[in-house]
């Protein structure tokens, strides 16, 4: 194949994986007239239609989600294998794409990476905050992170943190007023801040667990938000109860900015694992990434 045809079809990936010009260009640095063009300069040379567009959507056609689903891999596979192999030229090199819960990068993972960057000026960290659960391998992602329950099984998983103890928390501002509920029944005549999921666009049951059995709450209140973060905001500023792990508010429970409730009903949650394809474990930057990150206690 050309080397032409190699980097068209690179560009017909990222638009066929985003079914978005716009979001593929943004994503590879380029204009959508230039993207357009390619895939239209590729279509032309293969002779059948890649892409089916419409004026609000892309999608790929059938000739275009087989190059997706069996070439794709093959290309990423030797990509894969020319990093590795510029690798053993010198000192760790490339980029390291991860994806990971806003509040995981700002806690987790950029405490541990920050140190890499002076002593490696050739590594690249990219992180991607997003609440999905992201398939890394057809998004081009290098690393996910997630709870140790929500890992593929076909993935390798490496522990970022130990077990999770998730609160139920309220600022005393909050409960000035209101009395503190010892029960689901008082706990649904709570205003809850609630978090709508990037995923399926509902709001999250909080998963709460008592005596064994697992409970799934759907609270109300007046504020909704798609991020840990800005629950915790609301929550310190008394907008309401917000259901959050400990690593996210065990500072702000020992200074007394907020109050935990209900404790027999939060559940302990598996930890954090950074998971990656087992086949782009040769890279010596991801190896690099990977120990800095891992949980070392």
């Amino acid at each position: 194949m050309a080397r032409d045809n190699i980097n068209d079809m690179l560009v017909f990936f990222a638009v066929a994986r985003e079914r978005s010009f716009t979001r593929a260009a943004a994503k590879l640095g380029m204009t959508q007239s230039a993207l357009s063009h390619i895939v239209r300069s590729l279509e032309a040379r293969l002779g059948v239609r890649l892409l089916s567009r419409t004026t609000r959507s892309v999608s790929p056609t059938e000739a275009g989600e087989r190059l997706l689903q069996n070439v794709a891999p093959r290309l990423e596979e030797i990509e894969a294998e020319i990093a590795a192999v510029s690798d053993l030229g010198g000192k760790p090199a490339g980029t390291v794409r991860i994806t990971a819960i806003d509040h995981v990068i700002d806690q987790v993972l950029w405490p541990r990476i920050a140190p890499l960057l002076p002593q490696y000026p050739d590594l690249h960290v990219e992180f991607s905050a997003d609440y999905r659960i992201v398939d890394i391998a057809a998004e081009r992602y290098d690393i996910g992170v997630r709870h140790g329950d929500q890992v593929d099984k076909d993935m390798i998983a490496v522990r970022l943190t130990p077990d999770v103890q998730m609160r139920i928390v309220g600022a005393p501002a909050y409960f000035a007023h209101r009395p503190v509920p010892a029960s689901l029944a008082e706990l649904m005549k709570h205003n809850c801040i609630n978090l709508r999921l990037a995923s399926s666009g509902g709001i999250y049951a909080w998963e709460l667990q008592r005596a064994g059995q697992d409970i799934e709450a759907r609270v109300r209140g007046q504020v909704v938000f798609s991020n840990a973060g800005h629950i915790l905001q609301g929550a310190l500023a008394g907008a309401g109860l917000g259901f959050l792990p400990d690593e996210l508010v065990g500072e702000h429970l020992r200074a007394g900015r907020l109050l935990s409730v209900m404790e027999d009903w939060c559940p302990l949650w598996p930890g954090l694992h950074a998971y990656y394809p087992s086949r782009r474990n040769s890279s010596r930057a991801l190896a690099l990434v990977i120990d800095a990150i891992r949980h070392k206690g």
